[in-house]
This record gives C-alpha cells, structure tokens and sequence, in this order.
C-alpha cells in the first residue's frame, strides 16, 4: 500500500510539473478546442483552450510506472497498449486542431484501429500474460471458457470503454475525476490479488488523473482530448482484463456506462419517435441545461463515481 501511495504521489508530481511546459507548447502549436455551437452557451467561453492535453497525465504515468515497477511483459503491455489508443486520438486531435480538418480521422479509421489494438490485446493477454480465455461470472461462481473467441471479448471491451471514456469528457474535469476512483478501485482488487505490477500502473493512473485535475478542473487551463480519453479508457479496459473483472467493470466505471447509454436513448428515441428523452446528450449537458453549475455537475458525477465503485467493490466480495 505504501508503495502504491508512493508511485501516486510520484505521477501527480511529474504531472503537475511538467504541466506549464506542456500547455505552453500546445499555445505555441495553436492546439486549441473549437466548441460545439450547439451545445450549452456558456461553453463558448472556452473556445481556443489548449487540448490533447491527455499527453500530460501519460507523461506522468509513463514515468511513475518505470520509475516503481521493473520493466516487464505486464507492464510494457499496459504502456504500449494504453499509448496505442492514445496516438489514435492524438492523430484525430492533431488533424482537428493543428491541420484543421473539422472531421479529424474518418470514422473506420478510428473504430478499425481501436478495434486490431483491442484484438491484439486480447491475444497477447490470453497467450503472452498468462490470461487465458476463462471468463468469470460475478455473483455465480461460474466460469465460462471462451478459448479464442476471448479475444474478441477484450477487444469488445477496450472499443466499448475508450468511447464511453471519450463521450464522458465533456465537462472541466469530469473525466479525469471519475477515472481517478475507477483507477483507485482497481488498484484495490489488483492489492487484492496480489498482482503488483497492476497495483502500481493503476496508482500511477490514478496519480495521472490527480496530478491532470490541477489544470484541468473549472476553469480548464488545458483539455485531454481524444488522447486522453481514449488513453484512459484503454488503460481502464487493460486493468479490466488483467484482473479478469471483464464483467464487473460496468459496475466500476458505471458513470461511463451512463453517459454512453445516455447517448444510446437520446440518438434512438429521436430516430423512433421524434422527441428526445434528455434536454442533451451526453447526460451532463442535460443537468447543465436544466441549470446546474458546471462544478456542481462535475462534482454530482465524482461521488457518483465513488459509489459505483464502492458497490463494484462489494459485488466482487460476494
């Protein structure tokens, strides 16, 4: 536990460190957000704020990670596999931003690459990391072998996480907060199973997302963008996989399953019926149209973070 605090510590320190180099960079590269008009008013204020910051915590995660863990397959897989999803959206954030192509890398080239990194993963987890293809089923004790098809389990996950991450970052450090606590609780279930490695890539993850908070919470001086949030969805999934809880994880990271779903319902009950359910999707722009500071929505969503991942917890104790 001390080492884990340690590594924590260590990746919020390297993140806020290096922060005003990081921003003032991304000024001089004119990496500024261009904000949706339809969207809520006051968000308009935040135009030309510096994004791809995600580059930031990854720094800082990277680091930690080396720096507290020998360098092994475990650890390198979950580098290289959370650095692959990051340079998908440093690439679309690079064409959006830097080289002003409004749509940014085209839909399939974004879903393929997602989808043949969440393949490999799967492979080299079942094969490499000693995974194997067992699948557990909480609350039943029952354990299902899916042999190769297990792959396409993992890359299911890693495409379904790293776009609900992605859907989540809407808000000054909605994501970065929320993944904090997930990271924080997998930290605990990897303690829990004795797997340090994992221990300390989720500290490292969670004292990313902390050290990140510092420029990033309301008013953001910096964004994610696309190479943070799918970043922090794959590092996520990996964590998922690794501590075979693959089934647990929509309980974990409940509020991405939330704001996901909540884009689900908005796009089908408009498409079927003419109306939609919310005032905007995703779901945290409905509670910010409906009046809510943009801290208190913020806020509203970290502690119902923290109980999801309190009650992901229990789940696995029974």
């Amino acid at each position: 536990m001390a080492e884990a605090l340690k590594t924590l510590g260590l990746a919020a320190a390297i993140t806020i460190i290096l922060g005003p180099a990081v921003i003032a960079i991304l000024r001089r590269l004119k990496a500024g957000q261009t904000i949706r008009n339809d969207g809520p008013r006051r968000h308009l204020a935040k135009t030309g704020t510096p994004t791809m910051g995600g580059i930031l915590f990854l720094t800082g995660l990277t680091m930690a990670s080396l720096i507290m863990a020998p360098v092994s397959p475990l650890m390198l897989s979950a580098l290289i596999l959370t650095w692959g999803y990051a340079l998908i959206g440093l690439a679309d954030d690079g064409l959006k931003v830097v080289f002003h192509r409004p749509l940014g890398l085209y839909a399939r080239q974004k879903l393929g690459g997602q989808v043949l990194l969440g393949l490999v993963a799967g492979v080299v987890a079942m094969l490499w990391l000693g995974r194997g293809s067992a699948l557990q089923v909480p609350l039943t004790g029952l354990t299902l072998d899916l042999g190769w098809s297990y792959p396409l389990l993992a890359a299911l996950l890693l495409v379904a996480t790293t776009n609900a991450v992605n859907l989540t970052d809407g808000l000054d450090g909605l994501a970065a907060g929320i993944t904090l606590w997930v990271a924080l609780a997998y930290g605990l279930i990897a303690l829990a199973g004795g797997q340090r490695e994992l221990v300390i890539f989720a500290a490292a993850l969670a004292g990313g997302c902390l050290g990140f908070l510092a420029y990033n919470f309301h008013p953001a001086k910096v964004f994610m963008g696309d190479t943070g949030s799918l970043a922090l969805g794959a590092a996520i999934g990996f964590l998922a996989i690794m501590t075979r809880t693959e089934l647990v994880l929509p309980v974990l990271g409940g509020v991405y399953v939330i704001e996901a779903l909540s884009v689900i319902l908005q796009v089908a009950s408009f498409r079927l019926t003419g109306r939609r359910l919310f005032r905007m999707s995703p779901l945290h722009h409905h509670f910010e149209l409906a009046g809510w500071p943009e801290t208190r929505v913020v806020i509203f969503f970290w502690a119902l973070a923290i109980v999801l991942a309190i009650a992901g917890l229990y789940v696995l104790t029974i």
